[in-house]
């Protein structure tokens, strides 16, 4: 962590800040690493192009090539060929080339049509079983960004928060999509449509899904505008090109020195992170690295993504964005009393408020489990759950998560006391009210800039006296000119009344005030 800083906001002294901390909740405190473990399932993703301008094969882990419609260039596959327990990601946007599909003008906007293929190479037919998995696009699963902030019960029916989120809540819950069927055939020697979703322009689809072989087969992810038919899908596989909008191919150099951070298409290692860590929160607070970049890792130095077995030339390296890979962090704790569980995401110097997590997370303690929704901003320390230790005892808490498409990974998981978190909010309510005093504050003018304003004497002469009785004010005086810097003695006493002197030593001295204040003084 960085050096801390005090600091005195409205006449009260608040120690310590962090200086520019990547997250304020941590600050003065260390994090732990999980030293977490990731399984060995292959996974195909298929997130690179994210935007799909058009017909083509987006990753197919058949052997051999494919031609790029940017370049014209041959480029190799991510060869792979899955046996047994395997896992599928799929995440695109659409937007044609063909302007005239967007829907301008009123019209019917074009639709795409993401399919995933299975190809059987081998003279004996394959059978695949299908544990959990669902497909949504973002017109199923809707994204609705300003209402879904915070934290809120998940519910039976998930908060639609977009497809990414939607598939891995049925990940999470361990669920198979109804419209998926749960056993499927691949002959020998062909290749079938194993599921396909229809995405207008401008739309996001989301495809998770887990399942096991008892045989050898590859697969391939493809988009065709306007198929009739299956067979109109899989002659996107004949035809040997891929998919326009891969704009990372004029920046493989910058992919390849970790630069430049792409999308993923290829097969990664690994769809579940498994960790327990134990701690004694009378020693002060836990923090450990949860979804851990090589930007983020919090002073531990733990990278928490998987690798690449095989990937396109314009994929990222690894699973940078680890998209749907589950999380399983166990924490025993021991300790006394009321605390809180806490998720968080740094700081990031030099970029704006952005949502930095929109998705579900499961919470089990030996109370039972709960599910929460967490709609969180970069910066942002949300939390999650209320925390009650018993004390002499081990008090396990597991935190589980299916890493949903669309967030940024690299995120903090805590447990604080109710002080520390209150602290915290007290700090940042303060720091809010002093920024907003600034705002509406006159701008500060140098002194040497300030010119005094210049005072003729002015000497106030009473009316003639009245005839019959003594003068009686009815009316306020009228209107005085500015008298900042004018002496009281200036106004004669002798020739005025009292009640006619206090009013005008009244005026003088709000007027001096108002000048004092615009002065800084």
């Amino acid at each position: 962590m960085r050096p801390l800083a005090i600091a005195l906001v409205g006449g009260v002294l608040i120690a310590p800040i962090p200086a520019q901390a990547d997250v304020a909740l941590m600050a003065g405190q260390q994090a732990r690493p999980l030293q977490g473990a990731f399984n060995t399932v292959p996974v195909l993703h298929s997130n690179q192009p994210e935007e799909v301008h058009g017909p083509g094969i987006l990753v197919t882990t058949t052997p051999g090539q494919t031609i790029a419609a940017e370049t014209g260039q041959p480029l190799a596959n991510a060869t792979y060929t899955f046996n047994g327990e395997f896992g599928l990601h799929v995440h695109h946007k659409y937007y044609p080339n063909d302007k005239s599909r967007m829907g301008s003008g009123g019209g019917r906007r074009g639709e795409l049509t993401l399919a995933t293929l299975l190809i059987n190479p081998s003279s004996q037919p394959v059978h695949i079983r299908f544990e959990k998995g669902a497909v949504r696009n973002s017109f199923e699963a809707p994204y609705q960004s300003d209402n879904l902030m915070g934290v809120k019960p998940l519910g039976h029916r998930p908060w639609n928060t977009g497809p990414g989120d939607a598939t891995a809540v049925q990940m999470l819950r361990g669920k198979l999509d109804r419209r998926l069927a749960d056993e499927i055939t691949i002959p020998a020697r062909s290749r079938i449509v194993l599921f396909s979703t229809q995405l207008p322009a401008k739309g996001i689809a989301n495809g998770l899904l887990k399942g096991r072989s008892d045989g050898p087969f590859q697969m391939a992810v493809v988009a065709a505008e306007d198929p009739q038919s299956d067979s109109d899908l899989i002659a996107v596989l004949d035809q040997r090109r891929l998919a326009p909008g891969r704009v990372y191919l004029s920046r493989i150099r910058q992919i390849e020195n970790g630069t430049v951070f792409s999308r993923v298409a290829g097969v990664a290692i690994g769809d579940e992170y498994t960790a327990s860590v134990s701690h004694d929160l009378q020693q002060g607070a836990l923090h450990v690295p949860l979804t851990s970049t090589n930007r983020h890792h919090f002073g531990t130095g733990e990278v928490q993504i998987n690798p690449l077995v095989t990937r396109m030339v314009d994929s990222s390296l690894n699973n940078v964005g680890t998209y749907g890979v589950r999380f399983d962090v166990t924490m025993n704790l021991t300790g006394t009393g009321p605390h809180k569980l806490v998720l968080s995401h740094p700081t990031i110097n030099g970029r704006g408020k952005f949502t930095a997590f929109r998705g579900s997370i499961r919470i089990e303690t030996s109370d039972g489990y709960q599910e929460v929704h967490v709609g969180m901003k970069s910066g942002e320390s949300l939390p999650i759950a209320d925390l009650y230790l018993r004390p002499g005892q081990s008090n396990p808490v597991k935190v589980s998560l299916v890493y949903p498409a669309d967030a940024t990974p690299g995120h903090l998981l805590s447990v604080v006391s109710d002080q520390q978190l209150a602290n915290l909010k007290q700090r940042e309510t303060m720091t809010a009210v002093a920024a907003a005093a600034t705002k509406q504050s006159p701008p500060e003018v140098p002194v040497a800039a300030i010119k005094s304003p210049v005072f003729e004497p002015v000497t106030i002469r009473p009316a003639a006296p009245p005839v019959v009785a003594p003068p009686q004010w009815i009316e306020p005086p009228p209107a005085l000119p500015n008298l900042e810097g004018v002496s009281a003695a200036v106004i004669n006493p002798t020739r005025m009344s009292e009640s006619l002197m206090l009013r005008y030593q009244q005026a003088v001295e709000a007027q001096q005030k108002m000048m004092n204040s615009l002065l800084g003084r």
